[in-house]
């Protein structure tokens, strides 16, 4: 089976697995609530709202009201790529998401995943 294109996954279906990652290690469902709006803008209404229409990563990060510029701020490697080189920008905002959780699933303080 072809591996789906990154664009077209369901961000709802991926959600969950944001969760599960942050509680294993101790942090909660509402911190990774916290960094998705603070990346994409949404307010917790919004998120949940996009959860229900199963929107794909691409509508989701199309519709996301206000894309923080601080984003550009996030560095490192996710995959084994560094987040800073990836040149297409959906898979950027993609993989910046995935550090950000992989940064709250590593202890990180939240005033330094969000870059304040």
């Amino acid at each position: 089976m072809p591996r789906q294109a990154l664009g077209q996954m369901k961000f709802a279906g991926v959600y969950p697995l944001y969760v599960q990652k942050a509680e294993r290690k101790g942090r909660t469902k509402a911190e990774v609530d916290q960094i998705i709006c603070w990346l994409t803008g949404y307010s917790q209404a919004g998120l949940e709202k996009q959860i229900e229409l199963g929107n794909n990563f691409e509508t989701f990060f199309a519709q996301a009201p206000a894309y923080n510029p601080k984003s550009e701020l996030i560095t490192g490697v996710v995959c084994g790529i560094r987040v800073e080189e990836i040149e297409d920008p959906l898979t950027k905002k993609v993989r910046y998401l995935d550090k950000l959780i992989d940064e709250l699933a590593k202890g990180k303080a939240m005033e330094k995943i969000l870059r304040q």
